[in-house]
C-alpha cells in the first residue's frame, strides 16, 4: 500500500539501496573465504608438491647383488701365478711445492712396474721406490752401467771428446731421433718426467749409450722459471732436498750419474748443493754439469767428497743454428787436442742431433775419439 501512495517516478530510497549492496558484498566475501579455507585444507591433507598437475607412475625393479649374479659356470683350473706384477696404467699426481704452495701435476708410472733397466745388486728400496746404492761388495752404479769402452778407460790414443745430449724422455719423437742417429758413445740424459722411462733407458743402454738422470735445480728466477715438480730448492732443508732427490732417483734406473737441469741459484750455494753431492757420492754415482752455471760450487765440493765430476766446456747448441753448432763442435776438437777429455752438452733439438751425427761420422778420420761421459769423470776435473 505504501508503494501505491508514493508519487509516480520515485524508486526505493537511498538507504534501502545501500543495505542491499552491503548484503551482496558480505556474501561474496564469505564465498571467497570459504574457497580459501577449502584450498588450504586440501593442501594440508593431500600434500601434493606438484599442485595437482597430472603425473604418471612407473614401477622400477631394484635388483640386489644376489639377483644380478651371472649363472654359475663349470669350474676351470686356476691360472698360474704371474712371476712379475702386471703393468699398471700411468697416474697423474699433484705435487705441492713446500715453499710456495704451487700445485703441479705430473704423469708417473706405477711403482709396481717392472724395472727392467736396473741391476738389483745396486738398488735399494725407499719410500718412493728403488733408488741406486753401492752394493754390499762395493759395486757402484757408475761402474755397473758404464759403457764397456769406458770401463776399459777408453782409447788413450788421440784427442777424446764426450758429448751429452739432454732433454730426452719427454718427447717420443726426439728420443727416437737420438736413438736412431747418434753413435753409441754419445751419452743420453733423461728428464725425470717422461712416461715409461725404464723402457727408454733400456733401449738406450742396449744400443751402448751411457745414461744420466737430469735433476731439476732452482734457477735465479724461480718460480717464474720452474724446472718442474720436486725441484731442489735452496730454501729447503738438506733433509727435504734429499727426499726430493730420492723421488727423482726412483723415476728410472740404469744411469751412471746425474746432471743438473737449470740450477743457477742452487748450485752456487754451498749449503744447498753440498748435501746433494755427498748423497750422490754415497750412492756410487757421478756428477756432471751442463756448462750453464757460471758460479757453480759443484767442482770443489765434488773433489772434497771423492765424487767423479765432469763439466761441459762447450754448450753445443747455445745458438741453435747449423753454422753455430758446427763451430761449437770445432771448439770441442781444439780443446780435446789440448790433452784432456773435452766435454760438450747439447739439447735434443732436431738440428742439434743431425749436426752431431754428421760430425761424429767424420771425427774419427781427423783422429778424434768419441768417449762416454764416465771416461771424462774418472778423475777429478778442475773448475
Amino acid at each position: 500500500m505504501d508503494d501505491l501512495n508514493k508519487p509516480l517516478g520515485q524508486g526505493p530510497s537511498p538507504k534501502t539501496r545501500l543495505s542491499i549492496g552491503r548484503l551482496a558484498a558480505h556474501g561474496l566475501a564469505a564465498i571467497l573465504v570459504a574457497m580459501l579455507c577449502g584450498f588450504a585444507l586440501w593442501v594440508a591433507v593431500v600434500r601434493d608438491p606438484l599442485g595437482g598437475e597430472p603425473v604418471a607412475e612407473a614401477p622400477i625393479a631394484v635388483q640386489t647383488a644376489e639377483a644380478t649374479r651371472l649363472p654359475s659356470l663349470p669350474e676351470s683350473p686356476s691360472p698360474p701365478a704371474l712371476s712379475q706384477p702386471q703393468e699398471a696404467a700411468p697416474k697423474t699426481v699433484t705435487i705441492i711445492d713446500g715453499s710456495s704452495g704451487k700445485r703441479q701435476e705430473v704423469v708417473i708410472g706405477s711403482s709396481e712396474s717392472k724395472r727392467s733397466s736396473g741391476d738389483p745388486r745396486v738398488l735399494e728400496q725407499s719410500r718412493h721406490g728403488p733408488i741406486p746404492r753401492i752394493s754390499s761388495d762395493g759395486l757402484r752404479p757408475s761402474d755397473i752401467y758404464a759403457h764397456k769402452r769406458s770401463a776399459a778407460k777408453a782409447d788413450p790414443d788421440g784427442p777424446q771428446i764426450a758429448i751429452v745430449v739432454g732433454g730426452l724422455g719427454v718427447s717420443a719423437t726426439a728420443t727416437a731421433n737420438a736413438l736412431s742417429k747418434l753413435p753409441s758413445s754419445v751419452t743420453f740424459a733423461f728428464t725425470p718426467y717422461g712416461a715409461d722411462l725404464d723402457t727408454l733407458v733400456s733401449q738406450a743402454r742396449e744400443k751402448g749409450h751411457e745414461v744420466l738422470l737430469q735433476v731439476p735445480m732452482e734457477p735465479h728466477d724461480y718460480p717464474d722459471n720452474d724446472p718442474g715438480p720436486q725441484t731442489l730448492l735452496s730454501s729447503l732443508s738438506a733433509e727435504q732436498n734429499i727426499d726430493r732427490l730420492h723421488w727423482l732417483f726412483s723415476r728410472m734406473q740404469g744411469y751412471v750419474g746425474m746432471i743438473n737441469y737449470m740450477g743457477s741459484r742452487f748450485a752456487s750455494s754451498d749449503h744447498a748443493i753440498a748435501p746433494v753431492l755427498r748423497e750422490a757420492s754415497r750412492r756410487g754415482l757421478i756428477y756432471v754439469e751442463d756448462g750453464s752455471i757460471a758460479r757453480s760450487q759443484a767442482g770443489q765440493i765434488a773433489g772434497a767428497n771423492k765424487l767423479p765430476y765432469a763439466r761441459a766446456e762447450v754448450v753445443i747448441d747455445a745458438v741453435p743454428s747449423a753454422v753455430e753448432i758446427d763451430n761449437a763442435l770445432k771448439r770441442l776438437e781444439t780443446l780435446a787436442r789440448g790433452g784432456n777429455v773435452a766435454v760438450g752438452y747439447s739439447s735434443a733439438l732436431p738440428a742439434s742431433i743431425d749436426r752431431i751425427a754428421k760430425w761424429a761420422k767424420s771425427a774419427q778420420g781427423r783422429g778424434i775419439v768419441l768417449v762416454p761421459i764416465t771416461a771424462a769423470a774418472i778423475r777429478p776435473r778442475s773448475t
